[in-house]
């Protein structure tokens, strides 16, 4: 099974009054006429944001000159750029090989239950966000998923929702 990346590019002009671009201050200063930037910024910009908002891509344009085409090109074509606002819990639940033998699509759909959301998206309350990946390197634990650094492994439908009601007790302390 390939695992497809979802992403969804607003097409609105429409600004994000609570996106603070004086961040990116420092990291424009850091970067600027260094050759092959852009990257390095938009990594920087991810690391502010938790993700790249459209409105830095406007700013790093002005500022280095790229192209908002090429600049959404590198963004998409990496895996690791976001381009929508993302939970505070990551959720991934692999599907590779060993995983997906395993049942892994069993656990992405008993997340989705559990968490009201599909493949791909964030809880309302931005809590968590739901990804497949290819392969988090556990194998012998299959099938996986990971919440920030923390791996859970041997996991059937009923223990992942467990884990996923775990985290919302603890965040409700």
């Amino acid at each position: 099974m390939r695992v497809s990346r979802k992403i969804q590019i607003v097409e609105s002009t429409k600004i994000d009054s609570t996106v603070d671009l004086n961040l990116m201050k420092p990291l424009l200063e850091k970067y600027k006429g260094k050759k092959g930037n852009l990257i390095p910024l938009l990594q920087g910009t991810q690391g502010l944001y938790g993700y790249v908002p459209k409105e830095a891509f406007v700013v790093i344009s002005k500022e280095t000159g790229a192209e908002l085409s090429d600049m959404y090109g590198v963004a998409t074509f990496y895996a690791q750029f976001r381009l929508n606002p993302v939970g505070k819990h990551i959720v991934k639940v692999c599907h590779g090989t060993a995983c997906h033998v395993q049942n892994a699509p069993l656990i992405t759909e008993a997340l989705e239950e559990v968490l009201g959301i599909k493949d791909g998206e964030t809880t309302e309350d931005k809590l968590f966000t739901l990804e497949s990946v290819a392969c988090l390197g556990c194998c012998s634990l299959a099938p996986v998923l990971m919440v920030g650094d923390n791996t859970y492994g041997k996991l059937d439908g009923k223990k992942s929702a467990k884990v996923i009601k775990e985290i919302r007790k603890s965040e409700k302390k």
